[in-house]
């Protein structure tokens, strides 16, 4: 089969590989229909993720056809369409338990990290009936393919651990696919301010079309004052950090309001400094998290029922056999305009 492989920091490229096979009675082969890019896939191919041994098939996203279920798969069959969760859970560990699938003890995020994964032709999925969902008749595969990973993060690690509620103050620090998903997901609580700041206007422009009510771009600097003055000085009860990087993080603390949270949903492949001498005594809480994918049947179902458009999200498209073209899509965003990439097996 053609797949995707990383071959070490700033190296990848396709080749054939061997089709995979059942290797526990609890695995699922999935033929890949779509799948996509995530910005996490960037961050691998930087180095960011130790984790991510050069040779690894990438990708952690996609829809698919069931092709072939272990003996202790009981809830899918051969033939049946699944979304793939970006979350590996086995279920029954202490973690999964406790609803924090992505520390699951023999799972979490391993596809595409620690093992092969879905920009190919067929992936191999362990803990099937914990970790794919069916796709209902009629749904749209394409949007489908946002519920993988970029629905659940922004929505689980950006909005329910920013505590967005109704009538509170919301800042999205970052307006690629993540932080639009945490701005759609938002809307869900009835926020009285949603404020997005990017440096690209064509994002922001996008943020407006989708809800935000303040676009700021922050590339003269003085975007914390600017978030000030639309909250007569306070800042935002929620700040959500969506870029992973120093400098996004140092504004959300320039942010945040007395008694507010700082979600940080991107990851960071440096260290970034935290001003306790400034936020000791202003009762702010900081979270991170790694997406649990807890929200997944819940968002699934506002999908399919048109209550919320991820589609919107896709501006581009590829065949398997393009996906180098479009990694370089989706790597040079400013100029290519994209947001999310669909790529077809």
């Amino acid at each position: 089969m053609k797949a995707l492989v990383y071959r070490g920091p700033g190296d990848k490229a396709i080749e054939d590989r061997p089709e995979p096979a059942l290797q526990a009675p609890g695995d699922a082969i999935v033929r890949i229909v779509k799948t996509t890019i995530c910005g996490t896939d960037l961050h691998i191919l930087k180095g960011d993720v130790p984790s991510c041994a050069p040779g690894r098939i990438l990708g952690h996203e996609g829809v698919g056809v069931i092709e072939a279920v272990g003996a202790a798969v009981s809830a899918f069959k051969v033939g049946d369409r699944v979304l793939i969760s970006c979350i590996s859970a086995c279920g029954r560990c202490e973690y999964c338990r406790r609803g924090m699938y992505s520390h699951c003890a023999t799972g979490g995020w391993i596809l595409g990290n620690e093992i092969d994964g879905a920009q190919a032709e067929y992936v191999r999925i362990p803990y099937a009936d914990t970790s794919l969902y069916p796709i209902p008749p009629g749904a749209d595969e394409d949007a489908l393919v946002m519920l993988s990973d970029i629905l659940p993060t922004g929505f689980e690690c950006g909005v329910l651990n920013g505590k967005v509620a109704p009538g509170s103050t919301v800042a999205i620090v970052g307006a690629g696919p993540i932080g639009l998903a945490a701005l759609l997901t938002a809307q869900f609580y009835s926020p009285a301010e949603i404020i997005m700041i990017d440096l690209d206007d064509n994002r922001l422009d996008v943020a407006r079309r989708f809800g935000a009510t303040q676009a700021i771009n922050s590339r003269d600097g003085k975007a914390a004052e600017r978030v000030k003055a639309v909250t007569e000085g306070r800042g935002v009860d929620a700040a959500i950090e969506a870029v992973g990087v120093p400098a996004t993080f140092a504004l959300c603390q320039d942010l945040v309001a007395p008694g507010g949270v700082i979600a940080n949903v991107g990851v960071h492949g440096a260290k970034v400094d935290l001003h306790l001498e400034r936020l000791w005594s202003q009762n702010i809480a900081i979270t991170t998290r790694l997406v649990d994918t807890v929200s997944t049947p819940m968002l699934l179902k506002t999908v399919v029922a048109k209550k919320i458009d991820p589609k919107r999200l896709i501006t581009h498209r590829f065949k398997l056999d393009e996906i180098l073209d479009a990694y370089e899509t989706f790597a040079h965003a400013a100029e290519t305009r994209a947001l999310k990439v669909i790529i077809e097996a």
